[in-house]
């Protein structure tokens, strides 16, 4: 049920990009402007033409300044954790059901912006490699998923740049039952407990974890297979890993072997502070792009402001693209609505301190990367020198106006 970290570490992940980049000429997409004879002049008034054309009460057009299909990479099958790049798929929408992706008109708040969204799935779908590794096996991609751990700890060999945090807090959890456990409150708390914890091995939290004393590096357990079948065995002894966003909804109401409450407390709140879920692309395609991300970014702002406020149309589309994808994933109505609840009732869908829907918090990345930085020397990380917030992450194509209500 449980789907595991987004990003992929380990030497095997960075072979196989290395080898693959050497088959590959990496190209960008470059972003369609103006004649390359024009003049400063002319090409600032042509700009400036087409803004008022782009700015009608039609909508904005993405036409001749995006690529012609606007593709993202998720980290797992379509679930309402992706609504706002599923809200912006048109309806006449077409299923690749063999590469798990869709691809539509991409619709802006209702409005036809003139080229195609492809969103393509990923976990399972590619073989657990990361989004950040397909981008640059593939420069197509535009965005994908990029967490703030993982652009830290590739920031040397793989390095990302991220626009937009649709999430402010990451929705990995660490959960356990309350009836065993009545006086833990806090991830912290296990530790007295002595309570087994099950992750997905070399998720770089619990290096951080075990690294503070948070846990004891005696109680944690890597084999996590993201399935409930040890937790319900056990009796609810153990914690393991989740989901904000899923497993407390699953675990009551879906999953009949258990059907009762979990507690939980987010790995943000325990100190570990990336952000998750955010979209960002290599820096070749970033810079490549500029043009187009000025007017994209603020769309998936409002595509997520609009998602949340009625998920109704995009669940009825990620559930079809659950039931034609035919892949094992099992995912319900139930299921959907109560992730966009959850995620809004737990503050992870939330505005930034600035009060903007999808701004990064600078500060608070550089504190991340100041308490990263010695968890990925510990395992041999190969970062960038001196490594700083605008180094992986900016808000240059961010509207400060768009915020959630």
């Amino acid at each position: 049920m449980n789907k595991p970290l987004q990003h992929t570490t380990g030497d095997t992940m960075r072979k196989k990009i290395t080898a693959l980049l050497g088959a590959l000429c990496l190209v960008t997409i470059a972003a369609c402007g103006g004649s390359d004879t024009a003049t400063t002049e002319e090409t600032t008034a042509d700009t400036m033409a087409t803004t008022d054309t782009m700015t009608t009460e039609a909508g904005v057009s993405l036409a001749g300044v995006c690529p012609e299909i606007v593709t993202f990479q998720t980290d797992w099958n379509p679930e309402s954790e992706h609504g706002f790049l599923y809200q912006m798929v048109g309806d006449g929408y077409e299923v690749d059901a063999a590469g798990v992706r869709v691809t539509g008109s991409l619709i802006a708040s209702g409005f036809d912006t003139g080229v195609k969204i492809q969103v393509r799935s990923g976990g399972p779908a590619v073989g657990f490699n990361s989004p950040t590794s397909l981008m640059y096996q593939d420069p197509s991609i535009l965005l994908g998923f990029v967490s703030t751990d993982g652009a830290v700890q590739d920031s040397g060999e793989f390095p990302t740049m991220t626009v937009v945090a649709p999430f402010n807090i990451n929705p990995q959890i660490i959960m356990w039952d309350p009836a065993t456990y009545p006086n833990v409150k806090t991830i912290a708390d296990l530790k007295a407990t002595g309570a087994k914890v099950r992750y997905f091995g070399g998720a770089s939290y619990m290096e951080y974890f075990t690294a503070t004393g948070i846990l004891d590096k005696k109680q944690v357990d890597g084999n996590y297979d993201g399935t409930p079948a040890n937790f319900v065995a056990d009796g609810g002894k153990a914690a393991q890993q989740g989901f904000a966003t899923s497993e407390p909804f699953y675990y009551e109401n879906v999953l009949t072997d258990w059907a009762k409450p979990v507690a939980y407390q987010t790995i943000h709140e325990a100190g570990w502070t990336a952000y998750a879920q955010s979209l960002g692309g290599t820096p070749a395609n970033i810079a490549a792009n500029t043009e187009c991300l000025k007017l994209l970014v603020p769309m998936i702002q409002q595509s997520q402001v609009d998602y949340v406020s009625d998920p109704t149309r995009t669940n009825t589309l990620i559930l079809d693209l659950v039931t034609q994808f035919n892949n094992g994933w099992l995912y319900d109505a139930g299921q959907a609505a109560a992730g966009v609840e959850l995620a809004l009732s737990n503050n992870l869908i939330a505005n930034s301190p600035d009060g903007t829907l999808g701004s990064f918090d600078m500060d608070r990345i550089t504190a991340f990367i100041a308490t990263a930085v010695p968890v990925y020397s510990t395992i041999g990380a190969k970062m960038k020198d001196g490594l700083t917030a605008a180094d992986i992450v900016t808000n240059e194509f961010i509207d400060p106006t768009i915020t959630l209500p």
